[in-house]
């Protein structure tokens, strides 16, 4: 018998006793009842890519794997059952398998994309302003001209909440860990922004910060990084304020309670995967709201980084490490690295 046809694609493999990402070549899956198979554009990167990898994801997968959860591209093919057809262009969340040039999604997880919107943005966007606008909406039912805090806010996440915040009418205050990453949020809306403090004690320092960033305190406080600093954005809330748990990639923190009664505020998890399994209908809605929003330009998306596939391992210890100014995004359209912004692409499949 023949092999089918091969594709690219990034495999996470043990290697001697470590972790490697290899480029190597797949072969294409068919897509089954319900499914849409897609010959993907854009594959964004998101922080549940590297606990994948570093089998700390609260759901593992046994190696070899193929990391990436949020793709872009166009329907190439159609399983029995489904009303998308060949040739939409559509977003899409999966478990995994975004970094290849083909890809099975379920299409339940699948959304038609508007004429307007590329598929760079919809790639940046789908996991990081869903997540968002969850938190800010649905969560924190953020209010117009309330203040919000929004920690990390030069990463895809905290830039995403800068921007939805902006857009829902709140005074925006961004912290950031560099300069780079402050003029990101600023150019997303933010209408003030503060560099974390190094040391000593970062704690008491960026509550310090806060307060003089903010006097009164804050309405809402958006929290995707964890850390040192979580407790210290806790104390600057107002009574009746809602403190968002979305992330902790810098660690897992221990917030006192008594901080909590004594305010009298709220501690909420954001945690909108859970929310997409038990509400399917409202997140499809959600979704379908984001991407009006996007196209129509209604909230900012500055622009992301590019990596090509070939360069996938670097993009995300970008992330890994920090060092990513903005979104990620793997672009199966693009040539290995060359600039600081990323390769620019050739036509693919818009």
């Amino acid at each position: 018998m023949q092999p089918g046809p091969a594709m690219r694609m990034i495999s996470c493999q043990d290697q001697d006793g470590t972790v490697a990402l290899v480029l190597t070549k797949g072969s294409i899956a068919a897509p089954g009842p319900g499914e849409v198979r897609i010959a993907v554009h854009a594959c964004g990167i998101n922080y549940p890519d590297v606990l994948m990898i570093e089998g700390r994801y609260q759901f593992p997968l046994p190696r070899p794997f193929v990391p990436g959860i949020e793709v872009s591209g166009a329907v190439d093919a159609v399983g029995a059952g489904v009303s998308l057809r060949p040739g939409t262009r559509v977003v899409a969340q999966i478990g995994h398998g975004g970094l290849a040039d083909y890809v099975v999604a379920p299409e339940d997880q699948t959304f038609a994309l508007p004429a307007a919107l590329d598929a760079i943005t919809a790639a940046a966007s789908l996991l990081t302003y869903g997540t968002s606008y969850h938190a800010l909406r649905d969560r924190a039912a953020l209010m117009q001209g309330e203040r919000l805090l929004v920690l990390g806010a030069g990463g895809g996440v905290g830039l995403a909440a800068v921007a939805l915040g902006k857009w829902m009418g709140a005074h925006v205050i961004a912290g950031a860990s560099s300069p780079a990453k402050a003029e990101l949020a600023r150019g997303a809306g933010a209408d003030e922004t503060f560099l974390y403090p190094q040391q000593p004690e970062p704690g008491r320092a960026l509550a310090a910060l806060i307060k003089e960033a903010c006097p009164g305190g804050m309405d809402v406080v958006y929290d995707p990084v964890g850390g040192l600093y979580s407790e210290a954005a806790l104390r600057s809330i107002r009574p009746g304020g809602r403190f968002l748990v979305v992330g902790f990639p810098a660690g897992i923190t221990h917030l006192p309670l008594n901080l909590v009664l004594l305010k009298n505020c709220a501690v909420i998890g954001v945690f909108w995967g859970d929310s997409q399994k038990r509400d399917p209908q409202a997140s499809r809605a959600l979704v379908d709201d984001l991407l009006g929003l996007l196209a129509r330009g209604n909230v900012a998306c500055p622009p992301p980084t590019i990596f090509s596939l070939a360069d996938a391992g670097q993009a995300i210890n970008a992330l890994k490490d920090r060092k990513a100014d903005g979104k990620i995004v793997v672009s199966l359209c693009a040539e290995p690295q060359t600039g600081p912004r990323g390769p620019t692409e050739r036509n693919c499949l818009d």
